[in-house]
């Protein structure tokens, strides 16, 4: 047990530690960068968080849901911090950033596959800058004045989504991003009341929900499959979210089927572990046969 524990709330920052004798667990919670989804209060395995949506007043857009970590329940795991499609949550032991779930090799890593090709880039570093919504692309080389660009850009991995917004923005072959939430999202327009933009105001993606004759309408190619409107949308059934497949490292994990059957359904976790059976056979019959991998 903890010799002592730390919880301090601020507009900013949820800080919670845990102060041992030789060691110190620490969670931090960027609340600038967290948009108030369904991912880690649904990852987590100790029921520790809960996602609250905020009261609004006429005339104010709505803001997003607030989270909140209950201290007596968190063990520090990591696997919100793991899962946070805007990275958001960071767990450390002794201010170093730490895992445990990773460490033990019980839960996977998420896959952010961005490649990044700057030949293909605009002259602009505006237009490359800006065709992130969540300005995570910096340009720290001077731009050329040539067809090609030259410039030096990097993106802040750990903290995108992979919404994919930049690679349709910018030309074709700059940036080739690969979603690493699949699923399904659907706005029945028929229930959604005139005039609510509830869930358009929480959205972090620009372009992901628009409206379209005074209806809220979704660009499924955008979606993250966050959840931070399905909480916000006052009308039962009017919105719907479903997330069918996460992409991530291999693993072999009872607390990541138990993890990934919240995140998304029985179906899901039943197809990953068709699509698992259906590897494990393959490698053995190679093995019996003696073909050399692919």
């Amino acid at each position: 047990m903890p010799l002592k524990t730390v919880k301090k709330d601020t507009a900013e920052k949820l800080t919670l530690e845990w102060v041992l004798h030789v060691k110190n667990y620490r969670l931090s919670l960027d609340r600038n960068r967290c948009v108030g989804c369904q991912i880690c209060s649904l990852a987590c395995p100790k029921e520790a968080i809960k996602v609250e949506k905020q009261p609004k007043s006429k005339g104010e857009k709505t803001r997003r849901p607030k989270v909140d970590v209950d201290l007596a329940k968190c063990n520090f795991c990591g696997i919100c911090d793991i899962l946070c499609p805007y990275g958001a949550v960071k767990v450390t032991l002794d201010n170093e950033h730490s895992l445990p779930v990773i460490e033990k090799e019980c839960f996977p890593k998420p896959i952010r596959e961005i490649q990044v090709n700057p030949a293909k880039f605009p002259a602009s570093r505006e237009e490359i800058e800006d065709a992130c919504p969540l300005h995570l692309i910096k340009v720290s080389a001077p731009m050329s004045e040539k067809a090609e660009s030259t410039a030096t850009v990097e993106v802040e991995k750990e903290y995108c989504p992979c919404c994919r917004v930049c690679e349709v923005k910018l030309p074709s072959g700059a940036m080739q991003v690969r979603k690493f939430i699949y699923g399904k999202i659907a706005v029945h327009q028929e229930k959604c009341p005139d005039g609510c933009t509830d869930c358009l105001d929480v959205c972090p993606i620009a372009g992901a929900l628009f409206l379209q004759d005074k209806k809220v309408a979704v660009n499924d190619t955008f979606c993250v499959y966050c959840g931070a409107c399905k909480l916000v949308c006052p009308v039962e059934g009017a919105l719907e979210l479903e997330r069918t497949r996460i992409i991530h490292e291999p693993i072999r994990s009872g607390a990541w089927n138990k993890t990934l059957e919240r995140l998304t359904s029985p179906v899901g976790i039943a197809k990953e572990l068709k699509n698992k059976g259906s590897l494990k056979a393959r490698e053995s019959v190679k093995k019996r046969v003696g073909l050399k991998e692919d």
